[in-house]
């Protein structure tokens, strides 16, 4: 069983093309799952970004300035929000969740059926501000298939497109020549969060999508340094830092941090070798004309709201509030679905910061100097980012911040520490670690950790928390049925084991001696792995 498990490993890691579809296929059905099993508008504000998407796909890219009454955290205020026209079933979608949001106990069968008018009517959407790309990229199916079939559609696309990005990721990591060390920081940064945002419609699954792009091949760039493979590394950064920076204004600073911290672990000679690269000219050129229309854009759609923060909620108080919610927003990166009102079950905590835990840990034994910085430097963001964002805004717009805002940038944790320790331990049976084994066992408690996290959610949706641990009198149920999509996320999350486990590239030196840490690997992938000289 274990040497067909590490065949069919081998198979899907043969080539870099026939291991992004696997990647692709694989992510796709996770968040597919995610964009299915969820109710129409169960997600943070997806109301708002069904609207905006809907009305950029039209051509509606801005539009006149509506002033909506809002309670946020208990709060009093007036957002401001874009006025659109779109059909009028479209104003129905900001109360399909007010019965069961918040309510754990309440199954989404409560929730209205959607109409089917056609007649235009305004609606308000509260992401009118953001940069219509990503809307532009998601709203299209609305105009080929009209009503709930139509805003499933558009969660299958943001669905395809944040799988791409993922997928991309997968394939970077297998670069290396510990590639299933490397594979683990990826999918350990693929939290449960990640990929249920990436089936909704909503900027933040592309978001963290991106960043885990950006993240891992800016680290093999200047961790893993390969002349053969420059040129499509710095594509990959590119691609991803052109969806952070158009997706939303956080965006631009965390391609920044990323950035910072690659420079801060590049390997000698690395950085000389990148700047002579024509690719990297194109790319900056590029990324800096998406940075001034980012910027250009923000500044010409700024928000006006108005909020009745208390007086009590000085800068101060906002940073003890904040700190004191860490652990909060950390659980929140992890999983907390709904609308912030289903938190996933302590099961996928666990594993998730067990396995978080193991690596980081390992990361900092195998580092060294500048790499120890790096490591603790960005646990040290990890708290102080989320404090210093929520007190510069708090008198203005309240206690806003939630934990999967700062995940674009937190990814680099995971990713930092496995790849400190991929191109760091010792190689060879006599002074080696067991790594495919730790990979395998990781990946493994993490797909069983996305699967408690789905089934719970599922569960909640179809009977509420009150209700039989299996579902099968639901009240509420996703379009194919709950056991239908509760066996293609098993399936998908275990299958990801698979790349995990695929045979490791470790080349040779002269006379069968292990070869330089750093030395280039690109052409164990071109031409099949090698076969170690006998010993």
């Amino acid at each position: 069983m274990i040497s067909a498990l590490k065949r069919a490993a081998d198979r899907s890691a043969r080539t870099p093309k026939r291991l992004w579809a696997t990647a692709f296929a694989l992510f796709f059905a996770l968040s597919a799952s995610w964009s299915v099993a969820t109710p129409l508008g169960g997600s943070p504000d997806e109301h708002a970004h069904f609207i905006r998407a809907a009305a950029v796909a039209r051509g509606q890219i801005n539009g006149p300035e509506v002033m909506v009454p809002h309670v946020v955290a208990g709060i009093e205020g007036k957002f401001a929000e874009t006025g659109v026209r779109l059909p009028q079933w479209y104003t129905e979608l900001p109360s399909q969740h007010d019965c069961y949001a918040w309510s754990q106990r309440t199954p989404a069968s409560c929730a209205p059926a959607i109409g089917g008018s056609e007649k235009t009517a305004q609606a308000t959407t509260a992401a009118g501000r953001y940069h219509p790309a990503y809307y532009l990229a998601t709203g299209w199916p609305s105009l080929l298939v009209k009503g709930p079939n139509g805003l499933y559609l558009m969660r299958l696309v943001s669905a395809a497109l944040c799988s791409a990005l993922l997928a991309g990721a997968v394939v970077t990591a297998a670069e290396w020549r510990r590639r299933s060390v490397a594979l683990l920081g990826v999918f350990a940064a693929a939290t449960p969060m990640a990929l249920y945002m990436g089936g909704m419609v909503n900027p933040s699954g592309g978001e963290i999508a991106a960043g885990v792009l950006v993240w891992t091949a800016l680290l093999s760039i200047v961790m893993a340094s390969d002349g053969q493979l420059l040129n499509r590394r710095l594509a990959r950064v590119g691609i991803g830092g052109l969806v952070l920076i158009d997706i939303r204004p956080l965006g631009l600073i965390w391609f920044a941090g990323a950035v910072f911290f690659a420079l801060l672990l590049q390997r000698r000679g690395v950085l000389g070798q990148v700047l002579r690269s024509k690719a990297l000219w194109v790319w900056t050129a590029l990324l800096g004309a998406a940075t001034a229309g980012a910027l250009l854009w923000a500044g010409a759609h700024p928000d006006n709201s108005v909020i009745n923060t208390p007086k009590t909620l000085t800068m101060k108080e906002a940073a003890r509030q904040t700190f004191g919610n860490t652990e909060t927003y950390v659980q929140q990166m992890l999983g907390y679905f709904g609308w912030l009102d289903t938190p996933a079950p302590a099961l996928t905590w666990l594993v998730w910061l067990g396995v978080l835990a193991v690596v980081t840990m390992l990361g900092l034994v195998y580092g060294r100097g500048r790499e120890v910085v790096a490591l603790l430097g960005m646990l040290l963001a990890i708290v102080v980012v989320p404090v210093v964002a929520q007190t510069l805004q708090a008198e203005k717009l309240g206690m806003v911040w939630q934990g999967r805002y700062l995940l674009p940038f937190a990814v680099g944790l995971p990713l930092m520490a496995v790849m400190t320790a991929a191109s760091r331990s010792p190689e060879g049976p006599a002074g080696g670690f067991p790594w495919r084994r730790l990979t395998g066992f990781a990946v493994a408690g993490l797909a069983l950790a996305h699967v408690a996290a789905f089934f719970w959610t599922l569960r909640r949706f179809a009977v509420g928390t009150s209700g039989p641990w299996v579902p099968f009198a639901a009240h509420w149920a996703p379009p194919g049925g709950w056991v239908l999509w509760t066996a293609v996320y098993t399936f998908a999350a275990f299958a990801l084991v698979l790349p995990a486990l695929a045979r490791d590239r470790e080349s040779d030196g002269p006379g069968g001696r292990p070869a330089e840490q750093d030395e280039p690997v690109a052409s164990a992938w071109q031409h099949g792995p090698r076969v170690p000289a006998a010993r």
